[in-house]
C-alpha cells in the first residue's frame, strides 16, 4: 500500500496490496477496499463502502454517506462497488436502508462526474452514468446500460439491459431493454443498433429485437395485445423473453412509443 502521510485512514480498515491512497483522502473503520484501487485526494470512503480491485475513486467522490431518506434510523448497511469500477470527480453513492440494506454498483461501471446513486440502488455491470445524472432510490438499471448526462431518473424506476438514454432526460416509467430513449418527454426512438453491434449482436438478433419493438410500439396494439401478439409470432429466444418478461414484471409502466411514429 501506497499511503500518504497526510491522508486520514483509519488503523482498521481492511486495506488491499497495491492501494494507492493520495493526501487528504479519509478512510474510515468499517471499509474494505480491494487490491491496486487508487483512492484519489479529497475523495472520502465513510463506513460500510465496500469497494472491489483496481477502482479509481477520484477527487470529492464521496462513497457510503448515509441515505437521504427521513426513513433511515441508523442501521448497519453498506455500499458496495463492484471490480474495475472508476468513480469520478464529486460522484456520492449512498448507503442502503432497511428496505434492502445495500446499495450496489456493478463491475466495470464508469459513473461520470457529479452523479448522484441513491440509497438501495441496483446497478450490475458494464454501466455508464454520464455527468451530473442523479439516480434516486431503489433504481435498477441492468447490464450494459447507458443513461447520458444531466438525467434525472425517478425512485423505484428500472432500466433494463443494453439501453442508451439521451441526456437531459427525466426518466419516470421502465425502460425495456435494448432501446434507444430520447425526447422530451421521454420515448421510445427505437433500438440502440449501434451499442448492439459493438456487443456482438448478429443481425438476426437485431433485426428480430426491431420486429418485436414494431409490434409493440407501431401496429396500434394495447401493452397486453402486444404481448400476446409477440408470443404468438416469435419462437421463445433470450432476445424476446427478456423483453416479454420485463414488460410483465414492470409495475411503473413502460416508456410511450414516439408520437412521429
Amino acid at each position: 500500500m501506497a499511503q500518504s502521510p497526510l491522508a486520514v485512514v483509519h488503523p482498521e480498515a481492511k486495506i488491499g496490496e497495491n492501494v494507492i491512497i493520495d493526501p487528504f483522502a479519509v478512510i474510515e473503520k468499517d471499509v474494505v477496499i480491494g487490491d491496486n484501487t487508487h483512492v484519489f485526494p479529497h475523495a472520502v470512503i465513510l463506513n460500510g463502502a465496500r469497494i472491489g480491485k483496481n477502482c479509481k475513486i477520484f477527487p470529492g467522490a464521496v462513497v457510503a454517506g448515509i441515505p437521504q431518506d427521513l426513513k433511515f434510523k441508523g442501521e448497519i448497511t453498506t455500499a458496495e462497488v463492484g471490480d474495475n469500477t472508476t468513480l469520478r470527480e464529486c460522484v456520492t453513492i449512498n448507503r442502503g436502508t432497511a428496505s434492502k440494506g445495500k446499495t450496489i454498483v456493478g463491475n466495470n461501471c464508469l459513473i461520470m462526474a457529479y452523479s448522484h446513486v441513491a440509497h438501495d440502488c441496483v446497478l450490475k455491470d458494464n454501466i455508464i452514468i454520464g455527468n451530473a445524472s442523479q439516480i434516486a432510490g431503489e433504481v435498477e438499471i441492468d447490464d450494459f446500460a447507458i443513461v447520458s448526462g444531466g438525467s434525472l431518473v425517478h425512485q423505484f424506476t428500472k432500466i433494463s439491459k443494453h439501453v442508451m438514454i439521451q441526456g437531459g432526460s427525466r426518466i419516470g416509467k421502465d425502460i425495456p431493454p435494448y432501446t434507444l430513449i430520447g425526447r422530451e418527454p421521454i420515448a421510445y426512438c427505437g433500438i440502440n443498433i449501434v451499442g448492439l453491434r459493438r456487443r456482438g449482436f448478429t443481425d438476426r438478433q437485431v433485426f428480430l429485437i426491431q420486429d418485436i419493438y414494431r409490434t409493440l410500439y407501431t401496429r396500434g396494439l394495447n401493452n397486453s395485445d402486444a404481448l400476446k401478439a409477440i408470443e404468438q409470432d416469435y419462437e421463445s429466444c433470450e432476445e424476446r423473453d427478456l423483453i416479454l418478461n420485463f414488460i410483465k414484471s414492470s409495475k411503473r409502466g413502460i416508456v410511450k412509443g414516439s408520437i412521429d411514429e
